[in-house]
């Protein structure tokens, strides 16, 4: 005996990818988004202390409520000069997990446009060329308002290699940070 499925519980269509929230900000004259669940805060660029050797990405050290944060200049990070701070420039806030652990680290945009939605759907995979950033940072590309935003992967941005390397030169740093 054959059952009848009620027309209602047969799927013709393909299941719909949710809409998330994304920070898009500028840097040089690309416009990048980061998913905003993984973002705590933005804050004005400024008391960054340099850091005796750390990579080049890597500005400094930031004092933020009593915790050291290791900064980086996503600039650097992908290749490029850093660029010139204005009054624009901003310091963007990261919570990123790694290996079971929390880690917070400030990342340099040269200014802070909006948090979008993007839907799933309007979110293409990343070319395979003409990226001016390594594709593995690449998680997509967002349309947002007519144009593409480049969707950051940021669990490759901030890998697991260079946040250890982060935590051991922000902790060596503790001890010349004065409190604020």
């Amino acid at each position: 005996m054959n059952a009848i499925v009620p027309s209602s519980a047969v799927r013709h269509e393909p299941p719909r990818q949710e809409t998330a929230q994304y920070l898009t900000f500028a840097l040089g004259d690309e416009i990048y988004a980061i998913g905003i669940l993984s973002i705590k805060e933005i804050i004005e660029f400024g008391g960054i202390t340099n850091v005796p050797m750390m990579p080049p990405a890597i500005r400094g050290v930031i004092n933020l409520r009593g915790a050291v944060v290791p900064v980086m200049d996503l600039a650097q990070r992908f290749g490029r000069p850093s660029s010139p701070v204005t009054k624009k420039t901003c310091i963007v806030i990261v919570e990123q997990e790694s290996e079971g652990e929390q880690h917070v680290i400030g990342v340099v945009v040269d200014s802070v446009h909006a948090v979008q939605d993007i839907p799933g759907a309007d979110i293409e995979p990343a070319p395979s060329f003409g990226l001016r950033i390594a594709p593995d940072f690449v998680a997509g590309m967002g349309k947002v308002e007519g144009r593409f935003v480049i969707v950051l992967a940021m669990d490759a941005v901030l890998s697991v290699v260079d946040l250890s390397a982060l935590g051991a030169g922000a902790e060596a740093a503790t001890k010349q940070l004065p409190a604020s």
